[in-house]
């Protein structure tokens, strides 16, 4: 993508944007509940748990039930999803050749996921080697998503300027997170769990573009460069 810039960054959020997982975990999710007696299909999932902190995920199934969850049910669940995914897992279209098309910017990983899961799904995608280092999780920071402590932290790491940053997001709070850090966002609309009306969702929290998918991403960012970004 032309020479090489001076201090830009491209940071990436993972699941939902380089990693196809929000569906798998989810569908996971909605098996254990229905086995759990509370009926939940895929739709059901993402449309009631996608996006939040677990402990609002166990509040709104704890009424759902009726009752509270086993003790067990947060690790079996986490144990079932880390195996999905470790066998299953597949990248968002394009990410990967995305990836490794990218000569002008730093990259990294600013991802609300546990290392544990960020580990289990590089190494299913061959991506390990890609982001060795520069893989940054909500565990090294007092505050998660919508907060922008995790993009701060990255770039701090990076050694690049808020404001010479792009991130790409698929989530409304990782949207206003990089927002709120004062970065240029890219809301991706090309997961298999993305339902309509999501890249309106994107554009209202803060999105200063929305692509369908990542060959829209490279033409938005090579449009940037040529506009003078960052300026």
């Amino acid at each position: 993508m032309g020479k090489e810039m001076d201090k830009a960054a491209m940071i990436f959020d993972f699941d939902g944007v380089i990693a196809d997982s929000e569906t798998l975990a989810n569908a996971v999710l909605a098996e254990k509940l229905s086995g759990s007696g509370l009926p939940t299909t895929l739709d059901d999932a993402l449309t009631r748990y996608q996006g939040r902190r677990w402990a609002e995920v166990e509040a709104l199934i704890a009424d759902g039930i009726g009752g509270t969850l086993p003790e067990s049910f947060s690790d079996e669940l986490k144990r079932e999803t880390l195996m999905r995914l470790a066998t299953d897992l597949v990248e968002v279209p394009g990410a990967t050749a995305f990836i490794r098309s990218l000569t002008s910017f730093r990259t990294c990983i600013a991802s609300s996921s546990s290392f544990e899961r960020l580990g289990v799904c590089l190494e299913a995608l061959g991506l390990t080697d890609d982001f060795r280092g520069r893989i940054f999780s909500s565990e090294m920071v007092q505050r998660g998503k919508p907060h922008p402590d995790i993009f701060l932290h990255a770039a701090a790491q990076l050694g690049v300027a808020p404001s010479r940053c792009i991130v790409i997001e698929d989530s409304p709070g990782g949207v206003q997170a990089g927002v709120a850090a004062g970065m240029t966002v890219i809301g991706l609309c090309a997961a298999s769990h993305i339902r309509a009306g999501h890249a309106e969702r994107l554009t209202q929290t803060g999105a200063a573009f929305v692509a369908r998918s990542w060959s829209e991403v490279s033409v938005t960012v090579m449009e940037l460069v040529r506009s003078g970004w960052p300026r």
